[in-house]
């Protein structure tokens, strides 16, 4: 019996052997401790979306952790980015008039290159995120748009974090 009661702290400590905290970076981004987000591009038509593209990867940078956020001149790498497409898609039309949306789903693409900051030639990861976000059409279309696109922006970025921060 005390065997047994010796033998269960053993068996409760063990189960929890392979659960590891932190750490989690793909091993080609080991090295790297902070990354520089300059101002991304934007090949959109929507005016000042860069910025916000920017702000929102940066914020998504701050929350995960797992990389800090420095200048160019101080950073182990450089994030480029542009703001690539800003769709939109009905998801509800009007009862009566099919082709009138009510409700619309707005969808950002971000296409982003991490590169060494060392050597500006040598891509780390790449590849692209999206986010999106639901907006009903009011009288003014076009402030429900500029509202939406915030959110759509931050859940771009928490993929593109996602993505760097644990390779997935």
């Amino acid at each position: 019996m005390k065997f047994a009661a010796l033998l269960a702290p053993v068996f409760l400590l063990a189960s929890c052997a392979g659960y590891q905290l932190g750490n989690t970076k793909p091993a080609s981004l080991a090295k790297v401790k902070s990354i520089a987000v300059p101002m991304f591009s934007n090949s959109t038509l929507h005016p000042r979306a860069e910025a916000l593209a920017t702000s929102a990867v940066a914020n998504a940078f701050v929350q995960d952790g797992t990389y800090r956020i420095g200048k160019s001149d101080h950073a182990d790498a450089v994030l480029e980015g542009t703001l690539s497409s800003i769709d939109y898609s009905t998801i509800r039309g009007s009862r009566l008039d099919t082709m009138l949306p009510e409700e619309l789903e707005n969808t950002v693409t971000i296409k982003w290159k991490l590169l060494d900051a060392r050597d500006r030639t040598k891509v780390l990861a790449s590849g692209s995120s999206k986010g999106s976000s639901q907006l009903f059409v009011s009288s003014n279309l076009q402030t429900s748009r500029n509202n939406a696109l915030p959110e759509a922006l931050e859940r771009a970025g928490e993929a593109l974090v996602s993505r760097l921060a644990n390779g997935y």
